[in-house]
């Protein structure tokens, strides 16, 4: 399935496009796409019949803001340098283990939302990144396996980011990752049954229409089942929350001098097979 919620930010209401991608209303079936209702699957299985009887109501698409595809994220865990092509561009050493950082809930916005450039930054950068959203709760996992079985489903998401703020300024690379909108996700959640393979994705990302990003999910470093092991491992993963897992070579940090940077009207466009696309404008904040 795809699932998505629409309407004006905080006022989203939850939706399906169903297979010949009509934009279907699930208000009067579930209260909203979140954690509790990844975790029931029951409650999946009545929106999968609705949706193939034909029952649900079709939404009227004109000027309908696409929000988040999933409310009240409890974390986002991200996963850093976790290609072999983006390790190389940017001339750092494949880890031995995954690079874990956190990010906001609070930065995560809609797909086509206006991104904001920070005040005073000089160096906002793309990072167009597979996103892997947790359905059952997950703790000390043991296998890949065992992971890949905790995923409810996957989205597009664009790992927004400051560079200066991230490597230059000290600490954490937290400084760099929670700015506000740094995270816009979807169109939409799309269930784990429908991706045959995760490691099996291409991902684009255009900036003013040039193509910058043009990779695939099989330079993972640590696949996606793997990340969630390991996470599970030092945290509990609970239904809703999401893990960023990483982005391919051909980000503006990895290009010659002078490097391009993100500026206040440049437009953003990516997208992931089968996963959908986000276009984003820049402006100040």
């Amino acid at each position: 399935m795809k699932l998505l919620r629409v309407g004006t930010a905080g006022q989203e209401r939850p939706a399906l496009l169903d297979a010949d991608g009509i934009l279907r209303d699930l208000s009067g079936l579930v209260a909203d796409i979140d954690g509790e209702l990844l975790a029931d699957e029951a409650a999946l299985d009545r929106i999968r019949a609705a949706a193939d009887t034909g029952e649900l109501l079709a939404l009227d698409e004109t000027g309908l803001r696409i929000g988040p595809p999933l409310a009240r994220i409890g974390k986002i865990v991200c996963i850093g340098l976790n290609y072999h092509d983006h390790a190389r561009e940017t001339g750092a050493e494949p880890p031995a283990e995954p690079v874990v950082f956190l990010k906001a809930p609070d930065t995560v916005v809609g797909p086509n939302d206006t991104v904001l450039v920070p005040r005073g930054s000089a160096k906002t950068d793309w990072e167009v990144e597979l996103a892997v959203v947790i359905g059952r709760t997950a703790r000390y996992l043991e296998s890949a396996r065992e992971g890949l079985a905790h995923v409810a489903g996957y989205a597009v998401a664009h790992d927004v980011s400051e560079r200066e703020f991230q490597i230059e300024r000290g600490g954490t690379w937290d400084k760099g990752k929670n700015c506000e909108t740094f995270n816009p996700l979807g169109p939409w959640l799309v269930t784990a049954d429908e991706v045959a393979d995760p490691q099996d994705l291409s991902l684009r990302l255009w900036v003013n229409g040039e193509l910058k990003q043009d990779g695939t999910t099989a330079e993972q470093i640590f696949p996606v089942g793997e990340v969630v092991r390991y996470v599970s491992r030092f945290m509990t993963l609970y239904p809703g929350d999401v893990i960023n897992t990483g982005t391919p070579a051909g980000v503006a940090l990895g290009r010659p001098e002078p490097k391009p940077f993100l500026r206040a009207g440049d437009v953003v466009e990516l997208e992931i097979e089968g996963l959908g696309r986000q276009r984003q404008e820049l402006k100040d904040a």
